[in-house]
């Protein structure tokens, strides 16, 4: 198996007193599992760690955000491009990775602590520049070396949602937010050719991804999904009579779309054909806002979307869903056959729910006694094994799978 290789000294890279605190305090509370880990050593995960209880509102909090990754045992819990956290009021997301796994997809942020207030006080965004910018880089593992893509030929302050193009490794899509309206974009490889998908339209889209062919893409726009080929062109609106569709995603064969339908903060994984026909409600979220705060001082943002995902061989759907007291990881079919995967106390809070690649594994978030750490469940025998072991007032989030390419 190919292991990424981290340079000594890491840690002293990040500069900023905020990023040394939170790095300190979890570095201290790593912990390799003696118990049947071997089979999932070999594994890497990226995900997010962040404060959650600091005083001063969303922005104290959110700053502290570090892009991490960690093996499904956990061990080797390290930090990525750490480098790019080099003055104040910065931090890191992973987003994801490339397709052969050998580079992390992380997005650096940094917003004006005065306008950070002013968001505060007015319990909304205020993007333009010089009071956000966002960019996102593919940051090679072995070297820690970071390509800010987005910056090349800039287009937005605000560039999120980067991905790999399916099949084609000289492309890559993202999301810009071009005069307080999000666009998707696809450009080249090495930044240059940035090209607006919804040219024609003033919509504010986002959730963007393409087909695993690389020959269409969808979006939701205004709360509703398209359908478009990889182009822009022919564009189809996903008739479902709601007023707000959200997330849309591929299933791995690319024959079915998976997004949450109905009405906001009340809505439920549908599916629909690819070619938009055969739309249907999979399942109910039970009365689930379908929300996952993931702070524990007031959030104006109120949190971070819990969508479903597809399982590994695009046969069934992960999602969460309220029972009892607590939000609990259920699994349907296509055909519709419920599954209830955890049975938690009072007051258990699951969220964000990702397959592995070989499909044996369910990877998720869990708030349990106050404290949101990742999990893994052996789908086959239900066991599960914490992945994190974060102190109160810290927060493992938004995790990614490095993808199967990468193992033996």
């Amino acid at each position: 198996m190919s292991r990424p290789l981290h340079r000594p000294g890491w840690l002293h890279t990040v500069v900023d007193v905020a990023a040394r605190a939170l790095l300190g305090v979890l570095g201290a509370t790593v912990c390799v599992l003696p118990v049947e880990a071997a089979d999932r050593a070999e594994y890497l995960i990226g995900y997010n760690e962040h404060r959650t209880n600091l005083p001063g509102g969303r922005h104290a909090n959110v700053s502290t955000n570090r892009a991490m990754t960690v093996r499904g045992d956990g061990s080797e819990r390290r930090a990525v491009a750490a480098h790019l956290v080099n003055e104040p009021h910065t931090w890191t997301q992973f987003v994801g990775w490339s397709p052969d796994g050998r580079s992390a997809i992380v997005g650096r942020a940094w917003a004006d602590p005065e306008n950070a207030a002013w968001e505060e006080a007015h319990q909304t965004f205020r993007f333009g520049p010089g009071r956000w910018l966002y960019d996102s880089h593919i940051v090679d593992l072995a070297t820690g070396a970071a390509e800010n893509v987005t910056a090349v030929e800039r287009v937005s302050e605000y560039n999120t949602g980067l991905f790999f193009w399916p099949k084609d490794p000289q492309a890559l899509g993202f999301t810009a937010l071009i005069n307080g309206v999000s666009k998707p974009y696809r450009m080249r490889r090495d930044g240059t050719g940035k090209t607006d998908l919804t040219a024609g339209s003033n919509g504010f889209a986002y959730g963007f991804s393409s087909s695993p062919d690389g020959r269409r893409i969808a979006y939701h726009e205004n709360y509703q999904v398209y359908l478009a080929n990889a182009d822009g062109s022919d564009r189809q609106h996903v008739q479902t009579g709601h007023p707000f569709v959200f997330a849309p995603t591929w299933s791995p064969d690319g024959q079915w779309l998976l997004f949450v339908s109905g009405e906001h903060y009340n809505c439920h994984p549908h599916v629909v054909r690819a070619d938009g026909t055969g739309l249907r409600q999979l399942a109910s979220r039970q009365g689930y806002r379908g929300v996952t705060l993931f702070l524990d001082v007031p959030d104006y943002h109120q949190g971070s979307s819990d969508i479903p995902c597809w399982s590994a061989d695009g046969q069934h759907v992960f999602y969460t869903a309220q029972h009892a007291e607590q939000i609990e990881l259920f699994r349907v079919s296509l055909a519709g056959e419920r599954e209830q995967l955890t049975n938690t106390p009072p007051g258990t809070e699951h969220y964000h729910p990702r397959p592995s690649p070989d499909g044996e594994w369910l990877l998720f978030g869990s708030k349990r006694e106050g404290v949101r750490n990742l999990y893994l469940l052996r789908l086959a025998d239900r066991r599960e094994f914490p992945l994190t072991q974060l102190p109160l007032g810290f927060a493992a989030m938004h995790a990614h799978w490095q993808p199967r390419s990468t193992h033996p």
